[in-house]
Order: structure tokens, then sequence, then C-alpha cells
């Protein structure tokens, strides 16, 4: 059975999850058994080592000898991410302080499942930099590289918003799921920048409740006939199953 693995790598704190099949996700002890680890590294000076997460923080909390470095996702979109740091003798860019910390993930995330894991779906902001496009999209083609260069041979991107609505989605009625359809059409209705300027996007939206033990084709044709009967009343239009369009 295959195997699901999202990844969260945030700007405080940072979390994996795994899914089999079509079976019901789970978080992936990261941390002294905690699902979530802070996005903090700690070069130490006196171990010669390197920590991470809640280890690191205690490290320079407790005032040893070394360089803490938190907030690492910043750099994505910005001049620094090509930029280095020295660290005691070393000289460390910015990119390979992030890839370290991802193949950390990625080690924790392997030692928790038990197998190796090549495909990750990343978690992403609907903006990484406000305001610019072409910074945005250039801090996700950072990011797919680093995360690229720690084995991850299979790479996909979702918006958080959205991988929130679909969660939320697992628990709610037909009345809520609209709610839900409406904030996903929301996150995904967004100006795309091309060589003749900026193009205003707008999407329709089918939604259905389904089982987790449901048919996957089943629940897609289902989802297909509401988007169809919505968007025969116009365009930019929510379909749920069971309720007038919107």
């Amino acid at each position: 059975m295959h195997t699901h693995c999202g990844m969260d790598f945030g700007t405080s704190n940072s979390t994996v999850a795994v899914a089999a099949g079509n079976g019901a996700p789970r978080l992936l002890s990261l941390e002294d058994g905690k699902p979530t680890i802070p996005s903090a590294l700690f070069f130490s000076f006196e171990a010669d080592t390197t920590f991470f997460g809640r280890a690191a923080v205690s490290e320079y909390v407790t005032g040893a000898d070394g360089r803490l470095m938190r907030s690492i996702k910043s750099v994505l979109g910005t001049s620094l991410f090509a930029d280095s740091t020295r660290v005691k003798r070393q000289v460390w860019p910015f990119s390979a302080i992030l890839g370290l910390f991802i193949a950390e993930l990625k080690r924790r995330a392997e030692l928790e499942l038990g197998k190796p894991n090549e495909s990750v779906v990343c978690g992403r902001p609907v903006q990484f930099v406000d305001d610019d496009p072409k910074a945005d999209a250039e801090a996700q083609r950072q990011l797919e590289g680093a995360v690229r260069a720690q084995g991850y041979r299979h790479v996909e991107f979702q918006f958080e918003p959205i991988a929130a609505a679909l969660d939320y989605e697992q628990q709610v009625a037909k009345e809520e799921l609209a709610l839900v359809a409406r904030n996903v059409q929301k996150a995904a209705s967004h100006p795309v920048e091309t060589s003749m300027g900026a193009i205003d996007v707008s999407i329709s939206v089918g939604a259905v409740l389904a089982e987790a033990t449901a048919e996957t084709d089943d629940a897609l044709r289902r989802a297909d006939e509401a988007l169809y009967r919505a968007k025969r009343s116009g365009g930019n239009r929510i379909g749920v199953e069971g309720l007038a369009e919107t």
C-alpha cells in the first residue's frame, strides 16, 4: 500500500504527517514523542555538532558556546537565500542551512515511519512574499530545490489554507461544506502574472461529503457532477451535492 507523506516546514515549527492509502493521516513524532519540532538549529562549538528543534533552543538557553539559527524559512524568496554566513571557521550558504534542517526532518520521519520515503507534499503559504509574484514563485522554486536535494524525488505543493479546508471537510455537514468550498475558492482565486501582465483568475468548485471508506472514483464523479451543476448557473460558483448552487 502506498504511503502519502506531507511536510509542513514552518517558520516557527515543523511537522510531518503520513497516510496509508485512503486512510486517515497521522502526525509523526519528531522530537521527544511530540509531533512538532521547532524550526531551529544550534551549531555547537563545544561539541562540534548540530542540534535541532528543542534541543537546539535548550543548548542556546543554557549558555553553550555556539550559533543559534531560527526562522530559516524566512530567507526563501529573498536575496539572503543566495548569501552565506560564517559558523566558526566554516562558511555556510543559507540555502545549505535550510537544506540541513529539511534533511533532519526527513531522517526523523523515516526513522518513525520505519522505511525510506521519496515522495512528499509540501505545504506552502498563499504568498511566501507579499505583493511580489516573481519573488513568491522563486521562493517555491528554492524550497523545491532544497527538498529534492535531500532525496525526495517526487515533490508537490499544496496551499496551506486549502490543506486546512480539506482536513476540516472530513468532519462537516453540507452547509459547513459550502463554507469550506468558498474558502477553497477564495484561496485559489488570485492573479497570475504573465508576460502580458496580471490575469485575474476565478474558479468554480464542486464538493461532496464522502465516507473515508468511499471509493475515490465515485466521490470524484459526484463532485464533478456538483461542479457542472454549479457552472450551468454561471462562472465563479459553488456546487455542493444536495444543496442549491451559490
